[in-house]
């Protein structure tokens, strides 16, 4: 597959920018202030006692014709977030703007001409078809639920489409367990594209697929976008997946979006502590580089718990350079750079935003000197 999405380079002015600079386009997909929480119930009476804050407030938008990357650790809010901007959940707060129509709390029946434009790919394709249905019967479901009688037949239609993700038509009456992981992926695409829909969400689209299989699935997305003009949200943890298809990368944190850039910025320039402790982890496969001492920031404890998130920046905790602002302020998502968006008072690879406050916290000390220098204070 040709990697052949260009990004401008990144402004190394210095200046403050204030308007989002995604690219040229018009807007598909405008999501405002998003938050769904998940209740917890305890007692006979089931009582409230709390709430799982799985995405707690996240802006963002996607263009037509281009793809939006979701990366972050598990438990990070991404499924979620896919799940809320498809309507396969109801938000908590905040809106999802469709074709510049808010589709937020739009009833069943209301949803169902939205859902011929907006699709979903599902994480396992295993559990995503139903054993007993055959293929046809899977992805001529679509028709059947949308009242819509394609030109020449379902079947027809059907066997067009597993010919376009690369399968063969006869295996029209098959059924799912006849197939390997790969292959169900391609019936579950085939499913997704039934309807020509404009946007795509892709949850961890080949995370449960071997590696040998991805790559091919990978080249099969990136193709039906330049043929059919989709729309992507691609929901991934594999770093490397995410930076070969996207356009724009989102970088989540407990549910939250700490920063939201360019492809090549984000990976030629982080600008969050966190999304430079994820890149660090990728590895480079060049034999050169053998022997050379890894900089993999390595970071301190797990995950808080979305029930009890930090004060201030949720990354704190973990972060070497955070201070007591970072611990009683939340910072907002701001553009620093032309095409990117930080939450940081103190951002990588940039002049500091709070540089008058430069007592680090004890945890940043610990997960400093842990790192032994490969986590470098900028004070």
């Amino acid at each position: 597959m040709s990697d052949d999405k260009t990004v401008s380079e990144p402004d190394t002015s210095g200046s403050t920018l204030t308007q989002d600079s995604a690219p040229d386009g018009e807007v598909l997909l405008k999501v405002t202030g998003l938050q769904k929480h998940f209740p917890i119930r305890k007692g006979l009476l089931q009582r409230q006692t709390g709430a799982v804050r799985a995405v707690d407030g996240i802006d963002f938008e996607v263009r037509k014709g281009e793809t939006l990357g979701v990366v972050g650790e598990s438990g990070c809010g991404k499924s979620t977030m896919g799940r809320l901007i498809t309507r396969l959940l109801e938000p908590t707060g905040g809106s999802v703007e469709f074709e510049g129509k808010d589709i937020t709390h739009l009833r069943t029946g209301e949803l169902r001409p939205m859902r011929r434009d907006v699709q979903m790919i599902f994480q396992d394709p295993y559990s995503s078809l139903n054993p007993r249905h055959t293929i046809g019967t899977i992805v001529g479901a679509p028709f059947r639920l949308q009242g819509v009688e394609p030109e020449g037949g379902v079947k027809k239609e059907v066997q067009r489409l597993l010919s376009v993700v690369g399968l063969n038509p006869e295996h029209y009456n098959r059924y799912p367990h006849e197939f390997s992981g790969g292959q169900r992926q391609r019936i579950g695409i085939a499913r997704a594209l039934a309807l020509n829909p404009k946007l795509v969400v892709a949850d961890e689209p080949v995370s449960a697929l071997d590696v040998s299989i991805q790559a091919q699935v990978v080249n099969l997305l990136d193709d039906l976008q330049e043929e059919l003009g989709l729309t992507y949200v691609i929901i991934a943890h594999d770093l490397s997946v995410v930076r070969h298809v996207s356009d724009r990368i989102a970088v989540m944190y407990l549910g939250k979006i700490v920063e939201l850039a360019d492809r090549d910025k984000l990976y030629k320039s982080p600008m969050h502590p966190y999304s430079k402790a994820l890149l660090s982890a990728v590895p480079i496969p060049d034999p050169k580089r053998r022997g050379v001492k890894s900089e993999r920031i390595l970071l301190k404890g797990d995950v808080p718990s979305p029930i009890a998130p930090p004060s201030g920046c949720r990354f704190h905790t973990r972060c070497w350079k955070a201070t007591e602002i970072c611990r009683t302020t939340e910072p907002p998502l701001v553009e620093l750079r032309a095409g990117q968006r930080v939450a940081c008072h103190h951002p990588e690879n940039f002049e500091d935003q709070q540089p008058q406050d430069t007592k680090l916290l004890s945890s940043a000390k610990e997960v400093a000197a842990e790192n032994g220098g490969a986590a470098t204070v900028e004070k």
